[in-house]
């Protein structure tokens, strides 16, 4: 944060909502790598009064695993994603690791590696998220042909130490006219803030700033994708990871390890110089949102372990915080998970741990508001909760870890808010940039352990291990995207039984046995809506989540009955 010289900024905005607006809004699909979600709302007097969230597409990998050797399970499961692969074929490793018990004498080389490749995928999700999937909720592309680069240049060196010249500033608006001008504005079309849009605060030179980066960071997440690549052989779907270790002995070499340098450290001057910088910029701006897109309970399984069967180890700490409490978090229990199924298309009405999971699907139709949605219910303790980067970081900040605390409390000293502010959309937000800057600083420490192992003659990466009969294990991973559990039950040498409880859904997922709201429909309820037919505000919130969405948004005028089509940005 020292390169980081941001002001307060502009006074709190007045929250635009359309008050004669009432009557449903349905986004469909939200969707833009990782499945088809819709999001489906009610509208009174303008703001949103209830939330469906529905998942309209079947995965079934659970039942694709079934009778299958326990070490292919890595190779399905990562398949569920085009963009956090590694996240999976971690958990499904780790799952087997610890149902054959090869997870106690796991090699330091081979959880260090796990650990850079994790931490490699942290700052390529993230950066990507800002800029390229939620930034355009925030950001008026088209407002920036309107500034006046010296003066955007002079904001831009007040907020950061790399030097920003006009000239260059200069060239992105001519790109960007070029755009524009010739009426194919590509990435661009449809936004909704094309013609103006109330519920967007920046001013041109903003914009202009922010533009500038979202171009430059399309080429650079390339450079963290290709350091996981320097270990996992490959990026996505990476192949490196195997029961009991890792298999990249050529990664050992001098050379691969200063590849591996070269490219987190130019990633995370990035991250320092443009994405921190730009994250508070905004935010100053929207500081209404630090009220908005809230939620209450929150659960983090921790990631970057120290020693790989102590979850306590965990660089980001394991926890449970209930209703807001920071004073009084609690160590996760993996007993109190339980997946419910009676708002989901599953036969049955079932409240079952992960072991006992069941994948026995029966649609019933799109319009259902009873069962509306693929996904399962996850539910800890009967609670509904979130996970996610807000989760991670609410963990460190009330346990007081050393390297999350002040880097949170820069945060809100800059923006001058309390730690309140968190509980919201900006907070969920503002967490995702927290944790890319204090993951991306521990790499040089993980990389310097394993260059000291090497210079030791400790070169080991895996151990050997034999299959049992009948087992059961599980693997936690505190993904980018939040809490990530595979549980699998081997019977015969073969998989028995295999869950998957994805972060999407226990932050995406539908009501509950008790019917009680999953994380998004809780965090929609309120929320303003300033024009009904380019709804931003809900895509704000969902997006805020990072299940990847985009594609179409259908809006149904309730007098009318008519049919808004147009596309997400």
């Amino acid at each position: 944060m020292s390169s980081c010289r941001t002001k307060t900024g502009p006074a709190v905005m007045a929250t635009p909502f359309d008050k004669k607006y009432t009557g449903p809004v349905i986004v469909d699909p939200l969707t833009r790598i990782e499945g088809h979600l819709k999001i489906e709302v009610e509208v009174e007097n303008g703001k949103v009064s209830n939330v469906w969230s529905s998942a309209q597409l079947f995965r079934g990998l659970e039942i694709i695993l079934k009778g299958r050797d326990p070490r292919d399970a890595q190779h399905f499961t990562q398949r569920s994603c085009g963009v956090c692969t590694y996240v999976h074929a971690l958990a499904s490793t780790r799952a087997v690791d610890n149902a054959v018990g090869v997870d106690k004498h796991l090699p330091e080389n081979a959880r260090i590696i796990r650990n850079l490749v994790m931490a490699s995928q942290y700052l390529h999700d993230h950066i990507v998220h800002f800029y390229h999937l939620h930034a355009l909720d925030w950001v008026d592309v088209v407002s920036a042909l309107q500034a006046d680069p010296v003066k955007a240049a002079a904001i831009a060196n007040s907020q950061s130490e790399r030097v920003t010249k006009p000239e260059d500033l200069k060239a992105v608006q001519t790109k960007l006219k070029a755009f524009v001008d010739s009426g194919q504005l590509g990435i661009f079309t449809n936004a909704y803030f094309l013609g103006g849009h109330d519920a967007y605060y920046l001013k041109p030179e903003e914009n202009l700033i922010a533009t500038a980066h979202y171009l430059e960071g399309l080429h650079l997440q390339v450079k963290a994708a290709r350091a996981m690549a320097v270990f996992g052989a490959k990026n996505p779907h990476t192949q490196f990871t195997i029961v009991g270790g890792v298999t990249c002995y050529d990664s050992l070499s001098k050379e691969r390890i200063q590849q591996y340098k070269d490219l987190y450290n130019e990633t995370l001057a990035f991250v320092k110089e443009c994405y921190i910088p730009d994250l508070l910029m905004v935010a100053s701006y929207y500081k209404d949102w630090a009220g908005i897109g809230g939620t209450h309970n929150f659960l983090s399984f921790g990631e970057f372990p120290e020693k790989e069967t102590d979850i306590n180890s965990r660089f980001i700490p394991q926890g449970v915080i209930m209703n807001r409490d920071l004073s009084n978090v609690m160590d996760f229990n993996p007993d109190a998970i339980k997946e419910d199924i009676k708002h989901s298309w599953y036969k049955g009405e079932s409240s079952l741990h992960p072991y006992e999971g069941e994948t026995d699907p029966q649609y019933t139709n799109y319009e259902d508001r009873d069962r509306y949605s693929w996904m399962k219910a996850p539910r800890y303790k009967g609670e509904s909760m979130e996970v996610g980067p807000l989760a991670h970081v609410l963990t460190a900040f009330a346990r007081g870890q050393k390297d999350f605390t002040p880097v949170v409390k820069s945060v809100l000293d800059t923006l001058g808010v309390g730690p309140e502010a968190l509980f919201s959309t900006l907070g969920r937000t503002a967490a995702r940039g927290i944790e890319t800057l204090v993951v991306g600083n521990k790499i040089a420490d993980w990389v310097n352990n394993l260059e000291d192992n090497i210079a030791s003659g400790n070169t080991d990466l895996a151990v050997d291990w034999e299959m049992p009969d009948e087992a059961e294990g599980v693997g936690f991973v505190g993904a980018p995207r939040g809490g990530l559990s595979h549980w699998i039950k081997i019977k015969g040498g073969k998989i028995e039984n295999f869950q998957l409880v994805v972060p999407s859904t226990w932050n995406l997922g539908p009501r509950c046995n008790q019917n009680k709201m999953s994380a998004v429909e809780e965090a929609l309820m309120g929320t303003p809506i300033a024009d009904a037919k380019r709804p931003v505000e809900i895509l704000r919130t969902v997006h805020s989540y990072d299940p990847c969405i985009a594609c179409g948004v259908h809006v149904i005028d309730a007098k009318t009955n008519e049919v808004h089509k147009f596309k997400i940005m």
